[in-house]
């Protein structure tokens, strides 16, 4: 049975990790979980050779320096540069074309904090035997908060061997909606990692977005390499219409399937979800630099340099990077990437 090959897309600039998180060294290549980069524990989660192939990463031209940077310790990655940024269903397609049509595919983002590494590769071994029977399969996360900014998959019924099919994909509810789904069990969080075999893959991509699969193969036909990157053409590439892989496939195709993931998943969206995913000290206080806190209750501090000193403070984060200095509510913290700063950067 042919190993797993796993594509990390590096997309995303992580503007509500500002200001930590910069253009130039974006929310991915930045220690903020332990000693590894978010993107080099994702690479680590996937390297069990008995498991998983070379990994396959689609990114943009200005991160390939970075990326190679910091993937040197894990043999036979390979990138394929992104001549211009069209959103998931295009990137996830340009793997695609470049592997062998039975070839199974573990799509996941580049950013993504998982604890329970053995969770996860168990949920891929199920997903890619999945993938090998004509599913298009979609890890549903366990949802173990109401959150209201993440993407839903109802369960359908079960599928012979593990998994289920999708009964329908929710976008991001209202708070009360989101309550109901979790009282009812029946709905998993949507955390955008993926196993698709090759070629059905683009079957399913041509059937429902002609355009983009025509598009992808055009630009890898007429792409070129360059020792471990791969460039698509940049004509062919720049004419696809960007759209994501769950409005253009995964929500039309007959064929959706889920595997459960209880993994101890967190996009580390915001400041607010990096706290969380850290382990907290007295009083649930996250503190990394030079910091006094007194009276502070889960409070998230983030210097580089200068001391912090806060008092009597509740669900605060403040942090310090080079120049820039923001202090929001955790409340707040899913709208720091609107900050005139943060859009600057």
């Amino acid at each position: 049975m042919s190993k797993i090959t796993p594509v990390i897309l590096c997309g995303g600039s992580g503007t509500r990790l500002w200001p930590r998180s910069r253009k130039d060294r974006p929310k991915p290549f930045l220690p903020l979980i332990g000693d590894s980069t978010l993107f080099q524990a994702t690479l680590e989660r996937s390297a069990d050779a008995a498991q998983f192939g070379p990994a396959i990463i689609v990114a943009g031209e200005a991160h390939v320096p970075l990326i190679e940077e910091q993937a040197a310790g894990f043999p036979g990655t390979s990138i394929i540069v992104e001549p211009a940024a069209r959103n998931t269903a295009a990137a996830i397609a340009l793997a695609a074309a470049r592997l062998d049509p039975d070839d199974v595919m573990l799509v996941c983002p580049s950013d993504h904090h998982i604890a329970n590494v053995e969770a996860f590769r168990t949920s891929a071994a199920l997903a890619a035997d999945l993938a090998r029977k004509d599913w298009l399969v979609a890890f549903g996360i366990e949802a173990t908060a109401p959150e209201t900014g993440y993407g839903y998959i109802r369960r359908g019924d079960s599928l012979p061997g593990g998994g289920y099919e999708v009964a329908r994909f929710v976008e991001k509810p209202d708070l009360e909606t989101a309550q109901g789904f979790l009282a009812s069990g029946d709905y998993a969080w949507n955390g955008g990692i993926f196993a698709f075999r090759a070629d059905f893959f683009m079957e399913e991509l041509s059937r429902h977005r002609p355009a983009i699969a025509a598009g992808a193969r055009s630009s890898v036909a007429a792409g070129r390499e360059d020792g471990a990157r791969f460039h698509p053409d940049a004509a062919s590439f720049g004419a696809i219409e960007g759209e994501s892989v769950d409005y253009a496939v995964m929500e039309n195709t007959d064929r959706a399937a889920m595997v459960p993931a209880a993994m101890g998943w967190s996009d580390i969206g915001n400041w607010h979800a990096l706290r969380d995913a850290r382990a907290g000290g007295d009083a649930g206080n996250v503190v990394r630099g030079k910091a006094d806190l007194v009276d502070c209750k889960n409070v998230l501090v983030e210097s580089d340099g200068p001391r912090v000193s806060a008092l009597g403070l509740r669900d605060i984060a403040i942090v310090v990077d080079g120049d820039e200095v923001l202090v929001t509510t955790m409340d707040g913290a899913q709208l720091v990437g609107k900050l005139p700063g943060a859009s600057l950067q």
